[in-house]
């Protein structure tokens, strides 16, 4: 079984982005429904299951959800879904080498989507994936350049 490229993936709907969370909680952290219910200290597992299952969790609980489940579909597809991009905060740091070979893959990745979506080889969905992750890597390298005067310290590494 490969394994998923989770900054590629994007969730086409709230279930799906809740799908999509707890399996990267159990492919990356190693994290059952009940260890993502126990770190969000719900009082049993059952209630993080009906949530799941009616797509209906309380707003309230939706950071502490994808902070247990270490990604954050269901703000991104709530941003999504609002016609909003959705970017870390820059620092300001320099651009390394790496960075700017992942965002020609990203660029890459959509214009090819756009040509299979154009020859009938791509889904509709695939291709806004692709191009929302695209937006989403130049609207960062745009704000850290606007930031590269004043950095930021890196407080989060």
């Amino acid at each position: 079984m490969s394994r998923r490229d989770w900054k590629k993936l994007r969730p086409r709907s709230l279930p799906h982005a809740m799908e999509l969370c707890l399996a990267h909680a159990k492919e990356r952290h190693n994290r059952s429904v009940e260890q993502v219910a126990d770190l969000m200290a719900l009082p049993n597992k059952w209630r993080l299951y009906k949530w799941v299952e009616n797509a209906d969790m309380p707003s309230r609980h939706i950071l502490g959800f994808e902070h247990a489940c270490g990604i954050d579909y269901m703000t991104q597809y709530h941003a999504h879904s609002g016609r909003r991009l959705l970017i870390d905060i820059p620092t300001g740091r320099p651009v390394e080498a790496e960075d700017l070979h992942r965002l020609q893959a990203m660029t890459n990745d959509a214009v090819g989507a756009l040509i299979a979506f154009a020859s009938g080889g791509a889904t509709a969905d695939e291709v806004i994936a692709a191009t929302t992750h695209a937006m989403e890597g130049l609207a960062w390298h745009r704000a850290n350049v606007e930031k590269h005067l004043q950095p930021e310290l890196e407080l989060d590494a």
